[in-house]
């Protein structure tokens, strides 16, 4: 059976190795971002702290998480992976309610996520869970754009997407 609860501090390498595992879906569309570093355990500790990250587990094993964090009146979904073996069974949907609960319960407005546009897992599967492209970023978003630049992420295949409750 599987279960949706807050993370733990001691499951973050655990974390880790689970985003690591999830990115090889894009080994020979994107190669260098199959081969990242997952988030840092400097990231994931505050955000377990502050509630920010909810995993799901079967059987004692973390098989998916999501990230999450307020920017502006929205929860911004930093991250959501599933491994993929667990793929198509809609834990990442799932995730995603538990992250709006979260917001909701925060007082927020909905939930916010950069994604790459054109790939099959990232917008169309948003848009397919009530996700719309932003026309104009918020200076949070914005902000948000120049870390991706930072960490050298192609913006201009990405898109930010909201969904109101």
């Amino acid at each position: 059976m599987l279960v949706f609860r807050p993370a733990r501090p001691e499951e973050i390498e655990t974390i880790r190795a689970l985003e690591r595992a999830s990115a090889q879906r894009f080994v020979g569309l994107m190669d260098a971002l199959a081969a990242d570093e997952p988030t840092p355990a400097s990231i994931l500790a505050p955000r377990i702290a502050a509630g920010g990250l909810v995993v799901a587990v079967e059987d004692e094993a973390v098989v998916a998480f999501v990230m999450f964090r307020r920017v502006e009146t929205r929860a911004y979904v930093e991250q959501l992976d599933v491994l993929p073996a667990f793929a198509g069974r809609r834990i990442g949907a799932a995730l995603l309610d538990a992250a709006a609960e979260w917001a909701r319960t925060a007082g927020l407005d909905g939930l916010s996520l950069s994604t790459f546009r054109d790939v099959p897992w990232n917008a169309p599967y948003y848009r397919r869970l009530g996700f719309v492209e932003v026309a104009a970023l918020t200076p949070g978003m914005a902000a948000i754009r120049e870390e991706h630049l930072a960490r050298g992420l192609d913006e201009s295949a990405r898109v930010f997407m909201t969904r109101d409750f």
